[in-house]
């Protein structure tokens, strides 16, 4: 049968290169060969192309904003509305200036050197960027929402929406950030052997006191 074929033929061979997923420890991946600068090659490549991504969304979202206003039906919107439609179109641009910045400084700091900057600067800025992106894609919920089914569905809906967003964005990457931090301290050991106990080194002591002589 399968099962004592399986059996026989023991546990499953894993080719060079590849680790055992039984063995693999939650948060530790094998040791990478690379020097700092390469490994801060692949940290840019990496966030290069998450930020394609990113950058495509707030540009459809901000495009989608900028043409609202030259519609027909905007002159009859009120005056919550409008409201709400500018901090929405403030926030997208904000969001568009943080994702847009990481090209923008690696073009004067090219071939300076300071890439090590570059790539942690980035990195904080494209998360700055997502905090507006996150607060612009639910300002267009409430500005929707308001427009079909009133302030208060709109509101409703806009808090809904930003559930998601804060869980899945924000909460539970920080939480395992957090998490794999305190795995990977270890206490570092003492400097000093311990000494032996003085108790154990010193002679033992007489038992009664010696009798003087008459």
């Amino acid at each position: 049968m399968g099962g004592e074929d399986d059996s026989r033929r023991g546990p499953a061979q894993v080719s060079p290169g590849e680790s055992d997923p039984r063995t693999e420890t939650p948060g530790k991946s094998e040791p990478r060969t690379e020097t700092p600068a390469e490994r801060l090659d692949r940290n840019l490549d990496e966030l290069t192309g998450e930020l394609r991504v990113v950058v495509t969304g707030v540009q459809v979202l901000f495009a989608f904003l900028l043409i609202v206003p030259f519609n027909v039906g905007f002159e009859h919107v009120g005056e919550f509305e409008r409201i709400v439609y500018f901090v929405t179109l403030v926030l997208a641009a904000c969001a568009a200036l943080c994702t847009i910045a990481p090209s923008a400084e690696h073009r004067f700091l090219f071939r300076l050197g300071d890439k090590r900057h570059l790539v942690f600067n980035a990195n904080r800025v494209a998360i700055v960027g997502l905090g507006f992106l996150a607060l612009a894609m639910c300002g267009c919920m409430l500005l929707v929402t308001t427009k079909l089914f009133g302030a208060t569905a709109g509101v409703v809906t806009a808090c809904l929406a930003s559930i998601p967003f804060s869980v899945l964005w924000f909460a539970a990457p920080i939480r395992r950030a957090r998490t794999l931090a305190r795995r990977q301290v270890v206490p570092a050991p003492s400097p000093l052997r311990e000494r032996p106990s003085t108790a154990a080194s010193a002679p033992a002591a007489p038992s009664g006191r010696l009798r003087r002589r008459a």
